[in-house]
């Protein structure tokens, strides 16, 4: 008993000391609301404020924060949309965690440059602030119980503070609205009644200048942070998220505006599934009621609003997902727009494409799914749930790298930290879904430390998060027991979920060992960083006995299994290929024997399977293989996004799907050979493509890298970013090559690189050769790099 405090007390220490500093404003402003609104659940604010700048010097940096969305307005431009990112930072007490018993939470706030929306004079700074006062039942908020908004900004020698000089008035057009079951979103469903408008959407809206607030109360304030219940603030580690701004739906352009409704549903289709706020305009009569919903059958956020008489606009700001946007309006009602908002974490920058459109298509619904499951967290499904998973957000990690740019980065990053801030100083477990629930799935944990954790860091070269993560990482790999056969005890956690295939046929023996060992080697190699090597000797003696251990308990003769009468497993023999417990010698026999004929993983091991076959070399049968398990989501036009089970079901959006991966990484062959990509390489395995395109929006820049052969001559082109360098591979499986050129010279012939690359060339090298490459290292810049076939060599294909 003694140790174990001992050791929470260590815990403790680490986590004070290690997180980010709070408060890193000198906070002068006040927690305000209305004084009429109460701690209500869905309960809406509206907060004004006119202040007079004598001077606008540079940039000038707000502060703001809520419990638990705000929209910021500044002289009536829309500055930031859906401010305030729930979720984490931290808990005020670090222990114990109970399952459905969330712990208090500190709160981020959002730093903005509103500086380009203020003038020299008079200007009015507008808030519509929400109060959710629910978490759900995800744990994806922990609220304050209480509302609030803070605000607070430097410009020139001026202090701009929310506090009770601040007009505030309850938005009594948001009225009630009841949440459909099974009540896992935090968010609600919007019940607006335009009867009650303040002018929203118009010249006259009372977030514009010029606005009569003079009936309007003062603000309630008087709390200055760190007090409870919002105790501390922390930066927000994601940037305010990025507005596309308003668009026509599809079916739905300027030219069929205006029409009369016939009360009929109207379907308004979207390019593609996205995280959307509808919007129409309509001329009605009053006392009408309008709704909006998504076509997602597990859609539990919806839209009502009730008319007023004459012209009116209306967004619905509780976001939802949706491809098609159903609009119900009552007949003979005059539709003059049918519009939506897209909005979401930074942009998804990357880009795939070859001339097999199939594939091509399979790397756009992929880039779909990740990009709708990354909100407020990295999440399960944005419909039904929107949890953070962590095993889902470790699927998510493995192509982020090659889809989402530096906020997509970020906020895998507030997925650690929250994850790692939120676990149990007492026993050392942290939670699968984070930050409001406390569950350990031990599958989950070890994926989440590998393909999370390490991945994150081997990407970005993010010192201070792994720094921050690793005493979590070793503490919970210390919890695990082995025996005396070296393998590990198996561990139940709170739920020995593994995947939802069938379940038959999973072999929980020899994945929950894989993952162990996977986790160790990462745990290893985070030591070997951070320059600790404490613990090393731990890694070194479980690392040795593991993977003799899985090769003596496990191989037969062909496959592992932990029951070979019953057991041939494509998830546990994918992932002994991947992580490095089998000997190359034994992965085709692995191939034959299990990954082509047994399909049984869900899209949580799926993509592991393609990336085991590539590393086996089975480049064909990987594609293969993709095409039959994705084929009726893929081949139907009206999807644009992957599901929840293969070939199809659950969710329409499931974040666990990375089938994409295996294209980006092993066909365009493009990855990181070192911490934060200062080199990569690029070894494409075309299979039966004559062409191929990808874009990956690194952390160094973005890399873009296009590829074409024909049966005689391959060309390639590339553009790589500055501080790096890439090694570039020359494939030789197509015909004999005779020569290889770069930007017009020649640098490789007859078997040998050329006199003038040969001397001190410090922008392209010649790097060898092996069996399947011509290597060269290039430095940033444009390359194009070209290599022709020998008189009389044939392609073999």
């Amino acid at each position: 008993m003694k140790a174990t405090k001992v050791m929470a007390s260590i815990m403790v220490a680490i986590f004070f000391v290690s997180m980010p500093v709070a408060n890193a404003v000198t906070w002068q402003a006040e927690w305000i609301w209305a004084k009429d609104g109460a701690a209500i659940p869905n309960s809406w604010a509206a907060l004004r404020k006119d202040i007079t700048l004598s001077e606008i010097d540079g940039e000038a940096i707000a502060y703001a924060s809520a419990d638990t969305k705000y929209w910021l307005w500044i002289n009536g431009e829309l500055v930031v949309f859906e401010g305030s990112y729930t979720g984490g930072p931290s808990p005020v007490k670090p222990a114990p965690r109970v399952d459905n018993f969330p712990i208090a939470s500190h709160k981020y706030y959002d730093e903005i440059d509103i500086a380009p929306y203020l003038k020299e004079g008079e200007n009015t700074i507008a808030v519509l602030a929400w109060y959710y006062g629910d978490n759900g039942t995800k744990g994806t908020h922990i609220s304050t119980g209480q509302p609030g908004f803070l605000f607070q900004a430097q410009v020139g020698d001026q202090l701009i503070v929310s506090d009770a000089s601040w007009k505030a008035k309850t938005h009594t057009a948001y009225q009630p609205a009841e949440k459909k079951p099974p009540f896992r979103i935090a968010a609600w469903s919007v019940n607006y009644d335009a009867r009650k408008s303040m002018g929203d959407w118009s010249d006259s809206a009372w977030y514009r200048a010029g606005y009569d607030d003079s009936s309007w109360d003062a603000a309630k304030g008087g709390r200055k942070p760190p007090r409870a219940p919002f105790f501390k603030l922390f930066k927000s580690d994601v940037p305010p998220l990025n507005n596309f701004g308003m668009a026509n739906c599809e079916n739905y352009p300027e030219a069929r505006f205006p029409f009369v409704s016939d009360g009929q549903p109207i379907k308004c289709n979207l390019d593609f599934n996205k995280n959307i706020t509808p919007y129409f305009d309509v001329e009605s009569d009053e006392g009408l009621e309008i709704s909006i919903r998504s076509n997602m059958k597990r859609n539990t956020i919806d839209s009502f609003y009730t008319t007023t008489n004459g012209r009116q606009q209306f967004e619905s700001y509780s976001w939802m997902n949706a491809r098609v946007l159903e609009f119900t309006i009552p007949a003979g009602v005059t539709v003059h727009g049918l519009k939506y908002r897209w909005t979401g974490v930074g942009e998804p920058r990357g880009h795939f494409e070859s001339d097999d459109p199939w594939l091509t298509r399979i790397w756009q619904m992929s880039e779909n799914t990740l990009y709708i499951c990354a909100r407020d967290n990295f999440m399960d499904t944005p419909d039904r749930e929107r949890g953070l998973w962590i095993g889902d957000v470790a699927d998510q990690a493995s192509y982020l790298f090659y889809v989402m740019d530096q906020p997509g980065r970020d906020l895998l990053k507030k997925a650690i930290t929250v994850t790692m801030a939120f676990s149990d100083s007492e026993s050392g477990k942290f939670a699968g879904l984070g930050p409001g629930r406390f569950r350990e799935l031990p599958a989950q944990s070890l994926q989440f430390i590998e393909q999370g954790v390490w991945h994150y860091y081997y990407n970005t070269g993010d010192l201070e998060t792994l720094r921050y993560a690793y005493p979590y990482v070793h503490r919970y790999l210390a919890l695990w027991e082995t025996q005396e056969n070296g393998l590990v005890v198996f561990r139940n956690g709170a739920w020995s979920w593994t995947d939802w295939g069938p379940q038959d046929t999973i072999d929980y023996d020899a994945i929950q060992n894989a993952l162990y060992y996977s986790a160790l080697v990462s745990a290893r190699k985070m030591a070997l960083e951070l320059n600790d090597d404490t613990h090393l000797e731990f890694y070194d003696r479980r690392i040795e006995e593991l993977k003799r251990a899985y090769q003596d308990q496990f191989w037969q003769d062909g496959f592992y299994s932990s029951d070979p009468e019953t057991l041939k497993d494509d998830r546990a023999n994918a992932i002994a290929i991947l992580f490095g417990l089998a000997e190359p010698a034994q992965y085709q026999a692995i191939v034959d024997n299990v990954l082509v004929p047994n399909q049984f993983a869900s899209p949580h091991f799926e993509w592991m399977v393609y990336q085991a076959m590539a590393k086996a070399g089975r480049y064909d049968d990987a594609i293969s293989r993709m095409k039959q398990r994705y084929a009726k989501q893929v081949d139907n036009p009206a999807l644009s996004t992957l599901a929840e089970y293969l070939p199809s079901g659950g969710t329409e959006n499931h974040a666990w799907n990375a089938p994409a991966t295996v294209l980006s990484q092993h066909i365009a062959g493009i990855e990181p050979t070192s911490i934060g990509w200062q080199t990569y390489q690029i070894m494409p395995n075309l299979a039966h493509l004559k062409y191929v395109k990808q874009l990956v929006p690194s952390v160094k820049g973005d890399i873009a890298f296009e590829m074409s052969r024909s049966d005689m001559e391959i060309t390639m082109a590339l553009n790589t970013p500055d501080d790096t360098t890439a090694m570039v591979g020359i494939p030789k499986e197509h015909f004999a090559i005779e020569e290889v050129r770069a930007n017009g010279s020649v640098i490789w012939s007859g078997g040998l690189p050329s006199d003038e690359i040969a001397r001190d060339n410090t922008t392209v090298k010649f790097a060898g050769a092996d069996e399947k490459y011509i290597k060269f290292e290039v430095g940033p810049g444009d390359w194009a790099l070209s290599a022709k076939g020998a008189p009389g060599s044939n392609a073999p294909d």
